[in-house]
This record gives C-alpha cells, structure tokens and sequence, in this order.
C-alpha cells in the first residue's frame, strides 16, 4: 500500500537505510550543548564533537611556536595539480601538531568560502563552533555577493575540480590511520556541519559540497573495509573449520584481532557516515539554492552506486523520488541523470521494483518538462526502464513518448526518435536467418503504419530527422524503397503516399544534412569534414540509384497529383552533372524530360504544375552542360500550349466559344503561366491577346475566372520578364516607351479587377499590382539612369483603389461557411496566408518610396486589432518608416490616431472606441524605442501634430473643440519624453488651447502626463520607523510573491500540448533559510514568522513534518527593528540586534538571487508542432530584405 512504503512517507527521514543496516544513529560524543543566556535566545548552535572541545594532553605534541605550514594557506585554485603534495606536506604538520593542523585545514575552508576572516588559535580552544560560525559571519566583509564557487566562467570549473580532488586525496591518504583518530574527522565533520546550517550563503554552499565529497570518499572506504571484513571472516572460517592438529591457534588470534579492529572500523565509518547524512545531507538537499540541492543529489547517486547494500533501498531512494519535484530545473536534471545511471545496472533493477512503481507517473509527465534538457534525459530514462524492468512500459504509457518525435526540440525529438526505433525494432519478428534487407523492409512497413496512425501527415520531414541518428540505414535504403514502389508489394494506396514522403524527406535530409525547418534553434549549423564526406556519398549514391528509376517511377504515378508532385522533388536533391559525364546517361535525361512534359499536359493542379516549373528552371540552369536539351524540351511544350490557346483565341474574344473550348484555353493558359515563371515567354508574344481577353472578360456578364487569372498572371510575368531583358541589353527610347505604355495599360486593367466580384481575380490582380509597382518604381532604375523611361507612379485612382482593397479585403474577419473542422482549419490556414501576402506587398510599396508615407496609415490603425495575424508585418513596416524618415514616420503614426478619433466621433461611438484607441497609441508608443534621444525630434513633432488637431477649430453651427479628448490618446507617448521637451510641450499646450480649457478633464490628463515623474520614496519611508542597519549593508530588496495555489489551479489539457506537467504526486515544499527570531526579541512589534530550516529550535521530527506535502510554506519577509529613540538599548541587545539584522541583510541578498520558479507555471510549452505555414520571419526575410 502506498501509506506503508517508505516512499510515501516523508515522516521517516530519518530512516535512510532499511532497520538492521549498519547506518543506525551511533553517533558519538555529538551531543549538542545549551548555554544559558540572559535575555533572548540566541539561534540554534550546530552541534560539535567533543573531540574538538579535548585539550592536550601530555602525550599531545606541544603546540609549535614557528607558524603553521602554508601548504594550505591558499586557495584551492592555486594549489596545482600536486595536489597530493600539499596533503602529505599538511599531514606532516598535523602528526606534530593536532592542534595546530587541524587549525591550518579550517582555515583553508573558511577561505575557501570566500571569507576574509581568520580562525586564531584562541577561538578554537576557547569558542564553540556556533562562536566561531558567528565571528566568522560578522567579519564576513565580501566584497559582492559572489564568492568562489558561484564565480562565473572557466574560473569556478577550475575551482571546484580543485576543491573536490583535495578532499578526494585527503581521505585516501587518511583512510589507514587518522581517519580513526576520533579527532580530525570527527572534528572536521562538526565544523562543515555548523557551517552548513549557516545562513551565508558561501559557508552553506562550500561546506555542504565538502561534506558530500567528504562522505563520498568514506562510502569507498566502507566499501574496502565492508570486502576486508568479508574476507577476514572466511579466513577463519577457514582455519576454525580445520582439524585440531592442523589449526594454528596464533593464526586465529591474529584474524579474529584483524576482524574485531575491521568492526570497530566500519562502526567508526558508519558513525561519521551518519553524521553527514543527517546532518548535512537530509536538511540541505532541501536547501534554497538550488546548486545546493544539485550536488546532494549528485553525491547521493554516487552512494547508490558504490555501496547499494547500504544504501539502495526505498530509504535512500525517497529523496529521489521527492527531488523529481523539484521547480528549479537543474536539480531534477541531476536527479534524473542519477537515476539513468541506476537503470543502467542490471543487478540494481530488483532493488528499484517499488520505485518504479512508485514514481513511473512522475517519471513520464516529466517528459514534458518545461526544460527541453530535462525532457531529453527523462526520455532517455524511460527507453533504460522499456529496456531492463520486466514489466517495461504499456502501450499507453509509450504513448507519452511518441507524439515527441514531431517535436521542435532536436535534442528531444531525437531522444524521442531513439524510444520509437527500438519500440519499432522489438515489434519485428525477425529470425537470424534473415537478412538486413528483409529487416529494413519490416521496419519500413511499420514506421509507415505509425506514421499513418499517428496523424500529423504534413510532418515527415521532422519524423525523418527524429530516426535519422539511429535509423539512418533504412532510412538510406533506396534500394527497398523503390523496390516496394515498383513492384506490386501489397501496399495499400495511402501507404504508398506515405512512403513515397518519408522517401523524399529521407533524400533531401541526406542530401542537405540539415535539419527541417525550426530545428536549427536558431543556429547556424556548420559541418565537419566527415559529415560533408558523408553528406557527398550520399549525394552520388542517390543519383546513381535514382537516375534511371525515376523516369519509371513518374511514368507510374503520373495520374496521381499528390504522388507525382512529390517525386519531382527528387532531382533537386541529384548531382546533376552527372547526366553528363557518360552518354548512356543521356537517354535517362530524355526519359525525365518527356515525362515532365506529359504531367505538365495531363494535369491543371497548381502543385503540380509549380513543382515542374521549379525542376524546369534547374533543368534550364547555364551552369549545366545539357541546359540546351532542356530548353528545346520546354520550348517545344511552350510552343505546344501557345498554338492550343491561339486557336481558341478568336472564338474568345468574340464570345462565341462554348464551354470546352473556355476549359480547353483556360488549362492551356494555366500551365503557360506556371511555365512563365521559370522560362521567358516574351519571345511567344502573348502580353496583347492576354491583356484584350481580360479586358472582354472583365466586362462580361459571368466570366471565366480561371482563364482571366491566367491570363492576368501571363501578362504580369511578361512584363516582369521585360524588364529582366531590358536591364540585362541596350534597348533603344522607342522599345523603352512602349514597354512603358504596357506597363500602363496592364496597371488600367488591374485596377478595374480590383472591384470584381470573383475573389481569385481581385486578389490575382492586386498581388501583380504590387509586384509590377515596386519593379518599375523609381528605386528600382535609380543605379541605371538610362531606363527612367520605365518609371511609372501610380495614379491617385490607383492608390485609393489599394488603400481601399486594403480595407475591405484585407483588415476584415472571415466570413463564417460551413465547412468541416479540418476543411475550414485549412481554408482559414490558406486565407490567412494569401492576407498576409498581399498586405506584405502593400507594405513594400510604402517601404520602397512607392506610395507616400501616409499611405501607412491605413496600415497603422489596425496594428492593435489583427495584432495576432499581421503583427510581425506591421511591427516591421512600423521600423522601416522610422529608418527612412523618422519625423514623418511620427507624424504618420500620430495621422492614424486621429483618423481613428475622427472616425469615432462620426459614428457617434462610445468611450469603449476610445479605450480602444488608447491601446493602439500604447503599442505604437513602444514602437519608438528606448534612446530617448533618438526620438526627440519625431515624437514632439508628432505631440505638436496632436495638440493642433485636439484643439482645430470646428466649422460653424458644430461644437467648438470637438477633438480635446484625443490629448488622452496623445498622453500615451509622454513617458518617452526628456525633461526639457515635457516643459517645452507644456508651454506650446498652454498657447493653443484656451485658458478656460486647461480646467477640462482631457486637457488635465494630457498636463499630468507630461510632468516628470517624482521619485519614490525610501522604502524605509513606506514600512513606516526607522531601521537599525550596518554601515555598509544595502537596502533589502522586496521578495516577489505568486498566489498560493495558482500553479496547482491550471487544468490539465492535452499531454502533447499541455503548457505545465501535473502529476498526482505531491510536490515537496523547498525550505528556505532565515533567522528565526523570539517574539521577545522584538520591543515594539509583532512577530512576523519566518521560513527556515536553519538555526530553529525544530526536532528532526518537526523538520519533517514541515517538508510533508500537506504543510504550506511560510512566508519569508525580511524583520526590521524600530527601536525607540527615548529608550537606549543594553550592550547586550544592541549586541544582539546588530548580529540578527546582519544576518537578515545577509538573507535578503540572497532573495536578490533569483528565485525558486513554480514548476507548473503557465508558460507556454516549447513543445510545439512545426508549422506548415510560412513562419513571420521568412516572410519578412522573403518581402522586406
């Protein structure tokens, strides 16, 4: 039951190992001693050994009067790499003097804490530890808040090695001799233990990682004696068990003298052991500081592994358990590292049944952690716990797993990518009389099936890339691949589908060696030379392989669009110099070319007929030898499709074609067009018959909207090709002129399809529109002076004709149709892609100098509104406009606002529109930066814009000032302000508006806005009293609080994109350490509790209540003292109060720290699916570079 298992039961923490082990609370002469005080108590003194409180004795060396050996007097940083040196050299010094060297060792650690203070020969005779941990905490003058093992850099890596490798080396070269003494570890062990209940944090942090390195060394030497003990006991065994003749009765009084002094040994061992178990290690794996807490549970690990008879039991294992709680990542990573390394040994899997069982839920919500790095490694874990439990994990609990190859997290996807191949390779039945080829078949068959199954069918790409570490070999298994395409090999119709995606993903991830998209975590990935050999041997083996098979496998698949339009990607991916380098080759290449132009005459998708284009501009590349053949192949097709739409022409124009004739010269007019974009097609001379069919269609009755588009793209890529041509030869004024007069007449006909009924015309011709303005603008021939002719500017009709699709068409909600959730998903998906498009290509023209920088103002006024869809797209027109001219950019942003504000008055709109307005001026206000010196000039051009306005006289017969409200909207940009501007502003205010209008609300919203914002006050101030504080300790800083129980609040969504891991199991309360004050010590105020787990006059029992689930934590403030002025306080209390508030500025530097985080926060998961769309920043990249 789960209330019997000491897993559940915080309660029994002091029992770490099972009853009857040799670690049982044996612990000598660590009695903790009261003094009795007048007045206040003083905090909780750390126990100590009575064997640090022995004076000499007369067989006691005496003590030297030379000083101490400096060996370690130094930081471990500078003790070399002759470590080992400087212990026998100190060892020396203690075996003449115990006194003194214990005295050197102790100040190499308080030094080694980052503290200036010394340990004089004085105090260690006359003080107890809680004395010396007290002087040492008032001298404690850091100079900051770091200290050695927090330095930052290459620096504390150094440190630390340095430190844990002097404890190593001293407990190995002690473990014979004075590791028994009863007096330097003993001693040694009392002083880190005080130190570890310290409440600085340097003491706290370096005697904690001593006392750990310190224990982890005594756990091997328990382990050599535990294999001593062993072996002295079946020694005599051995020689009991002879005859009486034969025995040797010295030889037993010696084995048995040996197994009595190993006993006593390992008892000595345990005890210390003890010591450090529950004195440092059970209150400081719950410590504040997280690195703290880390090292506990990294030593802890060491422990299982190296002694699992004592302490791999469901004692010892609890804490990890607990410590997968943990809110600060770095810890459950520990913790989860630790336990991987437990898995790995097949003869611990016993001991870790009831672990499992206890903690498997925990263990899989974690693969979801908010850490990407933790998820990994908890991955990792649960593919040890699949591997070596028995029972492993259900179907359902993998369940968990699988979902994160899709992942947009590499480390993680691939984690998960390695779980799904050995799930997927232990499901095929396969004997060892197969061979890998039928095995890379099997497993080819299955990860279809999952691939089906798991319905995210627009990501193979980042399936591919999940398996490629590890299932890099079938996936590379061209050979198969093809054979299961080519041959009739039972595959079902969607499974060829799939197969033939994940073959493509499989190629292009081979042949690129880069990640897909959004798993490059926004670096750069650079490849090695083995990885670009490996990368150019697959690249040949690919084309080699696929050569002369994709001809056969296009001429199979040509009637399906889906399939085919896949494996026209294919060469893309080929070292197409090859067709070249043999001539049988040569023939494959006819074969491909005559297959494109098949599926270019058999089909009218778009997909389709864009993924020939694109093979057929690479085809018709010059850097290739046989570009020549692909061009006659093309042409040929081209002049094919002319010929065809040329003979439906006439009947066209005139109107008398029926309706196979319209589909026959709208199809051929569509693969023209798909065409156009990868082969000039001016030399077919089509720009004219184009243009007079969308004239006709245009003012016909019901026209055909697929061969208008058509005829409309035809005709813009004619002109987009012309001006390729024209910068590239020397045309004469005249061919200049009348390409000009085109441009102009195509722009006309544009203009009338912007007002069509048919969607696809409209946006077709506003997307040309965009393109054609910006190609012939005037930045576009201003390094070519000899093509001005070409410059054409639109005309205001056409301008107003943008700005007005721009607002019915574009910043508007969708309409709702009734469609199925997928199919409206997608239709929603596909519009908002074709918006954002076209907004993007109005954008460029007021980023290029094509349209007017007010024109932006129809941009602007929805910035806040469609935030969610365009907000990337605005944000950056916003940042362009300021680059180009700042003071009208202001100015603009200040236009939009007030054409907002005039339409609000008009429509006679409620404040509700107002509030609305402020919050678009609020987001346009954090536009401008933060060099405020930068932006002087624009914003008080853009508040003597808005004061004008506010303040324009209104016609007659009208209200007079109509427009004051706006100076709200306008005060949201007075925090960017200097000093002098807000004066200078004030004065300009005061000179427009009326004087009986500086008393009206707006204008006093506007005046109060521009005053300088006074500074706040001392936070002494605000608590109210004075405090007693040190001459050089700063102001505490307030500790930032979240609502108790917000995080435990949140509902648990779907695990593969829940925002936060919820789990049944409780998670523990983190404790904290502050001074714990009597309410007598306080003179005039309440007492304010206090968290700690240090310094408190708390039993261990009590302690462990406090770390039980139920228990809630307690509220840290810092206490402050207000002592009356009438009253003069005793040398006793000021001695007091001075030593409390010390330690309480010493706590609130440390809350400067960052905090513990809620593991269940609200945040969003970085755990997302890759999107299909075009992310914003390759829009941007694509449209504003």
């Amino acid at each position: 039951m789960a209330g019997s298992s000491p897993l559940d039961s915080p309660e029994e923490l002091d029992d770490f190992s099972d009853s009857g082990s040799d670690y049982e609370a044996t612990l000598k002469a660590t009695k903790r001693r009261k003094r009795l005080v007048p007045g206040p108590l003083l905090p909780k003194r750390p126990r100590r050994n009575a064997a640090l409180r022995v004076t000499s004795s007369p067989s006691n060396n005496p003590i030297p009067t030379s000083p101490p050996d400096p060996s370690l007097q130094q930081q471990p940083s500078s003790l070399g790499t002759s470590r080992q040196t400087v212990v026998d050299e100190w060892l020396d010094s203690y075996k003449q003097s115990r006194k003194s060297g214990l005295l050197v060792l102790i100040n190499f650690i308080v030094q080694s804490c980052g503290c200036k203070g010394v340990v004089s020969q004085e105090m260690l005779d006359s003080m107890q530890n809680a004395e010396i941990i007290s002087t040492l905490t008032k001298e404690f003058d850091e100079d900051s808040v770091n200290y050695p093992l927090c330095t930052p850099g290459a620096q504390l890596k150094r440190f630390k090695a340095g430190l844990c490798e002097f404890v190593r080396v001293l407990v190995r070269s002690c473990q014979n001799s004075l590791i028994y003494d009863e007096y330097l570890f003993p001693s040694l062990v009392s002083l880190l233990t005080g130190l570890s209940d310290s409440q600085v944090r340097a003491f706290r942090h370096t005697s904690t990682l001593l006392a750990m390195k310190l224990m982890t060394g005594l756990v091997k030497i328990a382990v050599l004696v535990s294999v001593q003990l062993q072996t002295t006991q079946r020694r005599f065994d051995a020689e009991k068990s002879k005859r009486e003749l034969d025995r040797a009765s010295d030889r037993l009084e010696e084995l048995q003298a040996t197994f009595r002094e190993l006993q006593e040994n390992r008892e000595e061992l345990s005890s210390t052991m003890n010591s450090i178990f529950r004195g440092v290690f059970v209150h400081r794996y719950r410590d504040r500081l997280p690195d703290i807490r880390a090292a506990c549970i990294e030593e802890l690990g060491v422990w299982l592994k190296t002694d699992p008879e004592d302490f791999l039991n469901d004692g010892c294992l609890k804490y990890l358990g607990w410590t997968l709680h943990d809110r600060q990542s770095p810890v459950r990573l520990q913790c989860v590292r630790t336990l991987q390394d437990l898995y790995q040994e097949k003869e611990f899997i016993g001991r870790l049944e009831l672990f499992t069982s206890r903690f498997k839920e925990r263990i899989l919500s974690m693969v979801l952690d908010k850490d990407p790095d933790v998820a990994v490694e908890v991955v990792s874990l649960c593919l040890l716990m699949q591997q070596r439990t028995e029972e492993g994990l259900t179907e359902e609990e993998c369940g968990h797993i699988y979902p994160l190859v899709y992942a947009s997290h590499r480390a993680l996807s691939s984690a998960a990518g390695t779980f799904l191949y050995n799930k997927l390779k232990s499901l095929i039945d396969s004997d060892s009389q197969e061979d890998n080829r039928s095995n890379s078949a099997a497993f080819l068959q299955i990860a279809i099936s999952f691939y089906i199954q798991s319905e995210f069918h627009e990501h193979g790409a980042y399936l591919v890339d999940s398996l490629w570490g590890v299932a890099g070999s079938e996936l590379r298994d061209w050979e198969t691949m093809t054979a299961f395409l080519l041959q009739d090999a039972g595959l079902m119709y969607e499974e060829e589908g799939v197969l033939i995606e994940l073959m493509m993903c499989a190629i292009k991830q081979a042949a690129q060696a880069t990640p897909p998209v959004g798993r490059t975590q926004g670096k750069k990935m650079i490849l090695s030379m083995k990885e670009k050999k490996i990368q150019e041997q697959d690249r040949r083996r690919i084309t080699t392989h696929f050569i002369p098979l994709l001809p056969q496998l296009l001429a199979k698949y040509s009637a399906d669009a889906g399939k085919v339009s896949l494996l026209l990607k294919a060469p893309l991916y080929f070292e197409l110099e090859m067709y070249s380098s043999a001539q049988w080759l040569e023939k494959h290449l006819d074969l491909l070319l005559s297959q494109i132009c098949g599926i270019v005459e058999k089909h009218t998708e778009l997909t389709v007929l864009e993924a020939c284009a694109h093979l057929a501009s690479t085809l018709c590349s010059e850097s290739y030898t046989f570009s020549s053949r692909a061009h006659v192949a093309f042409s040929q097709l081209l002049d094919g499709l002319t010929e065809c739409f040329g003979s439906y022409l006439s009947d066209l124009l005139q109107g008398t074609a029926d309706e196979d004739d319209t589909y026959s010269a709208a199809t051929a007019l569509k693969r023209i067009a798909a065409l156009s974009s990868a082969k000039d097609p001016t030399g077919w001379k089509l720009f004219d018959s184009c243009l007079e069919l969308v004239k006709s269609g245009i003012e016909s009755i019901a026209p055909d909207k697929e061969l208008l588009v058509s005829a409309l793209k035809c005709a813009g890529l004619h002109l987009m090709w012309a001006k390729v041509n024209v910068v590239n030869s020397k045309p004469a004024e005249v061919e200049l002129k009348r390409l000009n007069e085109e441009v102009r007449s195509f722009c006309r006909v544009c203009r009338t399809c912007l007002s069509a009924h048919q969607a696809e015309i409209r946006d077709q011709a506003f997307e040309l529109l965009c393109d054609l303005l910006l190609l012939y603008s005037a930045s576009s021939v201003r390094s070519e002076p000899a093509l001005q002719a070409l410059v054409h500017l639109p005309s205001g009709s056409l301008r107003s004709e943008l700005a007005a699709f721009l607002l019915d068409y574009i910043f508007i909600d969708a309409e709702d149709v009734e469609l199925s959730a997928k199919e409206k998903e997608e239709t929603e998906i596909s519009l908002l892609q074709r918006k954002r498009n076209q907004l993007a290509g109005y954008c460029k023209l007021i980023i290029f100098g094509v349209l007017d920088l007010t024109a932006a103002t129809d941009v602007f006024k929805h910035y806040n509104k469609y935030f969610k869809d365009f907000g990337d797209i605005i944000k950056e027109t916003v940042s362009k406009t300021k680059l180009i001219n700042p003071i009208q950019s202001a100015r603009t942003v200040c236009l939009s606002l007030q054409q907002l504000f005039s339409e609000m008055l008009t429509d006679n709109r409620s404040r509700e529109d107002l509030s609305e307005i402020r919050d678009l001026a609020k987001r346009l206000a954090m536009s401008f930066g933060i060099d405020l010196q930068r932006v002087r000039q624009p914003l008080l051009a853009l508040h003597k814009d808005g004061i004008c306005f506010a303040f324009r006289g209104s016609p007659e017969g009208e209200e007079q000032h109509v427009n004051v409200a706006f100076l709200e909207i306008l005060s949201e940009f007075s925090f960017k302000l200097l000093q002098q501007d807000r004066a200078q502003l004030t004065d300009f205010l005061k000179s427009q508006c009326p004087s009986a209008a500086l008393s009206w609300p707006s204008v006093r919203v506007y005046q109060r806005s521009l005053v300088a914002r006074s500074t706040s006050k001392p936070r002494e101030q605000q608590d109210g009293g004075d405090t007693v504080s040190s001459r050089r300790s700063p102001v505490a800083k307030r500790k930032r609080t979240a609502a108790p129980g917000s995080a435990s609040s949140a509902a648990r969504g779907s695990w593969l994109t829940s925002i936060s891991i919820h789990s049944s199991l409780p998670t523990p309360a983190l404790t904290s350490t502050v001074q714990k004050q009597q309410t007598k010590q306080l003179v005039s105020r309440k007492p304010r509790a206090m968290e700690s787990d240090v310094g408190t006059g708390l039993s261990e029992l009590e302690s462990e209540n406090e770390f039980s689930p139920v228990s809630q934590m307690r509220k840290v403030k810092p206490t402050k003292r207000r002592m009356s002025t009438f009253t003069k306080p005793t040398l006793d209390q000021q001695d007091l109060n001075s030593h409390l508030n010390l330690l309480s500025l010493i706590e609130d530097r440390e809350r400067e720290e960052a905090e513990i985080e809620d593991y269940e926060s609200d945040s969003d998961s970085p755990y997302t699916l890759p999107s299909t769309r075009h992310t914003p920043a390759s829009i941007l990249d694509d449209l504003f570079d």
